[in-house]
């Protein structure tokens, strides 16, 4: 029979598609992991890995892991619900972003109105989202990159322009625009592949034939800033961040390309099955004062 310990399992086998690194992040031995995931395909009657030169999962397996990702958030959707039906409170919220520095404001709004709530933020690439919205591993998610997945629902926040940073000494730094001909050979600071300004700079280069000149990458979008304003390079900067920009001084420079920009945009499961909390916060987040990336709370007056 299978049990709930068997999809927890082959969940992390599956993602991961290796024996001892899942065994590893699951404590349990590997040999035993392995007996696991052979009775787990007995009782389907069909294998889910390939086993040829390395682990892999194949269409049978792709198959069954929706279900057994629904399965186990589902689960775990109840038990929150029971949580927060016998409780005093609103329950609590997950939240997933590429990056939080867009969300500050919503967030400390957010934690004044409802005190009560508990809520865990974490970080997370665009790729992995839609897996662990519809897992319901985490109840919304906040993208500055489309993802396109069948079963989100989702509200654009706002759409800015993108620059390019540069250290107040750049032969650039005086510019209004640049073309990204006259960016080519130039260093980049840049975060690493699958994050959303990585894939716009790749995109951007692409279009015209070539490769930036990547010097640095890093997870870390203050390191960025920093290691710009020092002069190690120059890098893509949202308008947002340099808005908010108050420790690293430096340039900003319009790029002469029309798709040199980001939306930021909210996601949940389409089916919202959403506990109360998470309700809440969505509200807040879609309702806060957004406008071309310069947020504002509701009712502050500034323009």
């Amino acid at each position: 029979m299978v049990d709930l310990n068997m999809l927890r399992q082959f969940v992390v086998v599956a993602r991961l598609e290796h024996l001892s690194r899942a065994a590893d992040e699951l404590r349990v031995a590997q040999p035993s992991l392995s007996r696991t995931i052979s009775r787990l395909e007995s009782e389907l009657g069909a294998p889910l890995f390939d086993r040829a030169d390395r682990l892999r999962l194949n269409a049978t397996g792709s198959l069954f892991l929706g279900y057994a990702e629904r399965s186990l958030g589902e689960l775990d959707a109840g038990r929150r619900a029971v949580a927060d039906a016998v409780s005093e409170g609103l329950g609590s919220v997950r939240l997933a972003s590429e990056t939080f520095l867009t969300l500050t404001g919503p967030l400390a709004a957010f934690k004044r109105d409802h005190p009560g709530v508990e809520f865990g933020l974490h970080w997370m690439a665009a790729e992995e989202m839609a897996r662990r919205l519809r897992a319901q591993e985490v109840d919304l998610c906040v993208a500055s990159q489309p993802i396109h997945a069948e079963g989100l629902a989702s509200a654009r926040l706002f759409d800015e322009a993108v620059g390019v940073g540069t250290p107040l000494d750049h032969p650039l730094a005086g510019r209004d625009r640049v073309s990204i001909g006259e960016l080519a050979g130039e260093p980049f600071i840049t975060a690493r592949r699958g994050h959303w300004i990585r894939r716009l700079l790749d995109r951007l280069f692409a279009t015209h034939g070539l490769t930036p000149r990547i010097v640095c990458e890093s997870d870390e979008p203050s390191a960025i800033a920093e290691l710009i304003s020092a002069g190690l390079g120059i890098g893509l900067v949202p308008g947002f961040a340099r808005r908010v920009a108050v420790r690293t001084p430096g340039a900003w420079i319009a790029v002469d390309e029309p798709a040199c920009r980001r939306t930021v945009t909210l996601y949940w499961g389409a089916d919202d099955h959403l506990p109360a909390a998470a309700r809440l916060m969505r509200a807040t987040i879609i309702g806060w004062g957004w406008s071309d990336g310069e947020p504002r709370e509701p009712g502050s007056g500034h323009p």
